[in-house]
């Protein structure tokens, strides 16, 4: 006990929404050293918690009514005007024991010189986490689909995309971006291809899936030839929406996340393989995110079951409605683990070698960090490599180049900030006058 006695121990802070990011994901750089021979690594989901920024996105509307309508909301102290967020169904935090679901509070360097706050943050995340590129998707937007409000959609979405255009992808190449598309608004849609499509950083095109829009309707037929001459994928991201009639009857959270998430991209996919999409759009890439892996096998089965008995329902398809899912792209995230044979029986159905995109959702509460797909037994390493990146990078046609800095460095330069922060020079110099005669 005598050499334990002489050691100074201090409590550790309390982890909070103002912690710093590379405090949070510490545990995460450590195991960032395991990946370290993949050669590139890829987050194709990560997500803005928008409210804090919403006053930016605000400024950018080009709509007076509503852009002095949201001001006025926002000097009245609401966090986000327009959105149609329930914030009082938010349990996503855990009661506050997921401080940094709600967004990061942390301090940032001057933006004069270390680029705008929200670039600053990703990058401590994606040096942190060990990737080398990372997709940034909205977070309340995800619900935007379902907005009441006429042309809020609309006016919203061209905001955030002026706000991720101009502002952000320019500050920093490893940030990736989506295109919003208001997609109750196709002729909008056309619109913002056009206009943003071709940004440097644009990667792809999103449809938020929380709405009730059928994608096989033919007015959406000239938006996906155009999307598909761009050589970028389409995508479905998928939220949660307790307000659903059905998801009503759900009386727990845990209940709701888990169908949710699933429950518009299952829709949004029976549509598109059933009503022959693929078929019309054969170069149409399209990646489907932040709905699991377990849903995947259960549509192919129910859907070649029905399909092999009422084929004369589905006349455009020449092929099992699998096949056609098995040409598309999944996000890893949320990796369902816990019954690793089922999981195994997923990569092998939906060819993840080939199709499987690594996504951390951070940082929501049930994010995975990269070592979730590194430490899978049953993949092989060139699997491994592809699901990590190299999908990502024959999708978004990005470069295969390392651009992440080595963990070890990452975790040094830390401790260096950390240790040369006013607060612990004072701790030190108290430590000195506390230590036992003789300790050095």
């Amino acid at each position: 006990m005598g050499d334990l006695a002489q050691e100074i121990v201090r409590d550790l802070p309390e982890i909070t929404a103002a912690t710093d990011t590379r405090d949070y994901l510490a545990h995460a750089a450590r195991f960032a050293q395991r990946h370290e021979k993949y050669e590139l690594i890829v987050d194709v989901d990560a997500h803005l918690q928008e409210a804090q920024f919403w006053p930016e996105i605000i400024e950018l509307l080009e709509n007076d009514v509503l852009k002095q309508t949201a001001q006025t909301m926002l000097k009245g102290g609401m966090a986000m005007p327009l959105s149609n967020l329930a914030p009082g169904l938010n349990f996503q935090s855990m009661a506050g024991r997921v401080p940094h679901q709600s967004g990061p509070r942390e301090r940032t360097d001057d933006p004069a010189t270390a680029g705008h706050r929200f670039v600053q943050i990703v990058r401590r995340t994606m040096d942190t986490m060990g990737v080398d590129y990372q997709v940034i998707f909205p977070t309340s937007m995800l619900l935007l689909g379902l907005n009441p409000a006429d042309g809020v959609e609309l006016y919203l979405s061209r905001a955030y995309n002026r706000w991720l255009c101009e502002i952000i992808l320019p500050q920093e190449k490893r940030i990736l971006g989506m295109v919003y598309l208001p997609f109750n608004s196709p002729e909008a849609c056309e619109q913002l291809v056009k206009e943003f499509g071709g940004v440097s950083g644009v990667v792809g095109f999103t449809v938020t899936s929380v709405r009730f829009a059928p994608v096989h309707s033919p007015s959406y037929m000239r938006l996906y030839s155009m999307i598909e001459d761009t050589g970028k994928p389409l995508v479905f991201h998928a939220g949660p929406n307790w307000n659903d009639a059905s998801f009503k009857t759900l009386n727990r959270f845990i209940s709701m996340h888990s169908l949710s998430f699933v429950h518009y991209n299952l829709i949004h996919m029976t549509n598109w393989v059933i009503n022959a999409i693929p078929e019309r759009f054969p170069k149409l890439k399209v990646l489907w995110v932040e709905s699991g892996l377990a849903w995947i096998p259960y549509l192919m089965q129910r859907l070649d079951h029905e399909f092999l008995m009422r084929q004369n329902e589905a006349p455009g398809l020449k092929k099992l409605p699998s096949d056609y899912m098995r040409e598309m792209y999944f996000s890893s995230q949320p990796m369902e683990q816990v019954h690793p044979k089922a999981l195994q029986v997923t990569m092998e159905m939906i060819n993840a070698e080939s199709q499987l995109l690594y996504a951390s959702d951070w940082p929501h509460w049930d994010f995975n960090p990269p070592h979730t797909v590194t430490t899978l037994p049953f993949l092989s390493d060139q699997a491994k490599r592809n699901i990590l990146g190299l999908n990502a990078a024959r999708l978004f046609d990005l470069p295969i180049k390392r651009l992440r800095p080595r963990p070890e460095d990452v975790v040094a330069q830390r401790k260096t900030d950390v240790l040369d922060a006013p607060a612990f020079r004072e701790a030190r110099e108290e430590d000195a006058e506390l230590r036992f005669p003789g300790q050095a």
